[in-house]
């Protein structure tokens, strides 16, 4: 195995695990030190966590639902564009909510684009706000990762089953009962309980789209009971909640989702024929065409209405997007001297327990490890002093898990191909990193950072915790803009943060891949 030929040192990657722990557990007994378990919950609370969990409910099923036509479709069509499309599927995952959430608000708002087509042909119009919209801003970011999770699944069906099919002549109603229809039995539950988890730690949707007592979920709640009432005690208690339903949920979801193993084939695609007629290719056409215009629709309403709105955008805009900036920064620096050294750490052992490690991150929303190192920070000095340093290490290890999961496998190879050479040569520590590590690593690095800085400059979540109006980050200084109604500012300021969210990841990409192995 290449742990027990390559001396790679693992004190630094132990190290970063325990820092990593460290700042969850010491956040965690923080709330658990404030939380006043015996006051309970009030009216409202169980309110919460009744419309966190229905809402995610409804979210997962309808965007498992809609995905299931969606990578049907892809999966037996060809055509002009498809590579480009299926791309663009994973466009929500780095796109900052604040600014999708416009886009949602243009076309699908109260003065939107529907409203007006609706009101034209003398039809009632449509609300986004509440529930409806909530679940509808949560199908648009997790229907392109549920098609994307299903696609993968539905390709991964070997060739030659479908080849056998069409031997045995089968029609379409009997290939999808034998061939596709165990597949997604397979498949389709664990997304819905990836995606189920996802939209109970979602904060920045239910901050635009929610409110109100109907509409309000735990993480909403917690800060509202921390930004307005400044009740610690309770916003602690609604922390350890929200981590005993999150944490509860993640667990479920990790026994849930199974690995996608049919076997059997040698991984060759090929022009299905058992959906050549009109009809089922009108319908996969169609179902392309809607998923496409409700994904791409929202990013084209940005566009022009930030163009317009670039005029209005004032000056504090641009120093909170020098601010949104430095966080992004900070983050990525911080994930790389945190993750390459666990990844290491991870790599030259057996798989197991110790990958759970890089999980900690997410186990607990980031309100509840703001609101814990709030209270933590808060006798000593004034926390929003810290609110950019803390923002960017939450940002961090947020995106630690994914970071591991990009790093490991690549890491795993270099040492199993290199690992005996670098032996003999006596490298080990930094120059095995150096000359020998991270130049086939680069292209995995850059993807990760690329990933950490897009997801941090446009985070909302522990800077409304700590910001003032002083250290604001571009996309609070967007919601305050919006909420103001400065609607043509907003939508300058959603254009500028879209272009930093796109442009760092390009820059840390591309510079992964530049001269990088492939």
């Amino acid at each position: 195995m290449a742990r027990r030929v390559v001396a790679i040192k693992n004190g630094a990657g132990i190290g970063a695990a325990i820092l990593v722990a460290v700042l969850v557990l010491a956040a965690l007994l923080a709330v658990m030190s404030r939380a006043e378990t015996g006051a309970g919950l009030l009216r409202s609370d169980w309110a919460a966590v009744r419309f966190t969990v229905w809402q995610a409910v409804l979210s997962s099923v309808i965007s498992t639902l809609l995905a299931i036509p969606v990578a049907r479709a892809l999966a037996r069509r060809r055509f002009a564009g498809r590579a480009l499309l299926v791309t663009l599927l994973g466009a929500p995952f780095i796109l900052p909510v604040i600014v999708a959430v416009l886009g949602l608000l243009t076309v699908f708002g109260r003065s939107g684009w529907l409203n007006q087509l609706l009101g034209l042909a003398g039809l009632p119009e449509v609300s986004i706000y509440g529930l409806h919209g909530v679940v509808l801003a949560h199908v648009f970011f997790n229907l392109p990762l549920a098609t994307r999770l299903i696609l993968q699944g539905w390709q991964s069906i070997p060739a030659e089953r479908f080849r056998l099919a069409a031997q045995l002549r089968l029609g379409p109603r009997a290939i999808f009962l034998t061939l596709e229809w165990p597949l997604l039995r397979q498949v389709v539950p664990g997304v819905a309980a990836l995606i189920f988890v996802i939209c109970l730690t979602s904060f920045a949707v239910a901050l635009t789209l929610g409110g109100g007592p109907k509409a309000t979920t735990l993480e909403l709640a917690i800060y509202q009971a921390f930004l307005f009432d400044f009740d610690l005690s309770r916003a602690a208690l609604l922390s350890l909640v929200q981590l005993v339903l999150a944490g509860g949920a993640a667990l479920a979801a990790l026994w849930i989702i199974p690995a996608i193993s049919l076997g059997g084939g040698q991984d060759r695609t090929l022009q299905r024929w058992d959906a050549r007629g009109g009809l089922q290719r009108a319908g996969d056409g169609a179902v392309i065409t809607l998923a496409a215009l409700f994904l791409l629709l929202p990013l084209a309403a940005v566009l022009l209405r930030g163009v317009a709105g670039l005029p209005q955008v004032p000056a504090a805009v641009w120093q909170a997007a020098g601010l949104s900036v430095f966080v992004a920064v900070i983050s990525v620096l911080t994930l790389c001297l945190l993750a390459l050294p666990m990844a290491g750490w991870i790599a030259t052992r057996q798989r197991g327990g110790v990958e759970a490690i890089g999980l900690l991150g997410l186990s607990a929303s980031p309100l509840m490890i703001g609101t814990g190192w709030f209270i933590l920070i808060n006798p000593v000095m004034n926390p929003s002093d810290l609110a950019l340093p803390v923002t960017a290490l939450v940002n961090a290890m947020m995106a630690l898990p994914f970071a591991l999961r990009i790093l490991v496998p690549r890491l795993r190879d270099t040492l199993a191909d290199f690992g005996r050479l670098s032996v003999s040569l006596g490298l080990q520590g930094w120059p095995l990193w150096r000359w020998v590590i991270l130049p086939r690593l680069r292209g995995q690095l850059g993807f990760a950072a690329g990933l950490t800085g897009a997801l941090s400059v446009g985070d909302l979540g522990v800077i409304a915790l700590f910001a003032d109006q002083d250290r604001t980050t571009l996309p609070l200084q967007m919601y305050r803009l919006m909420g103001a109604y400065r609607m043509e500012a907003a939508a300058g300021a959603a254009l500028i943060l879209l272009a930093l969210a796109l442009g760092i990841f390009w820059i840390c990409d591309r510079g992964g891949r530049w001269h990088a192995e492939s």
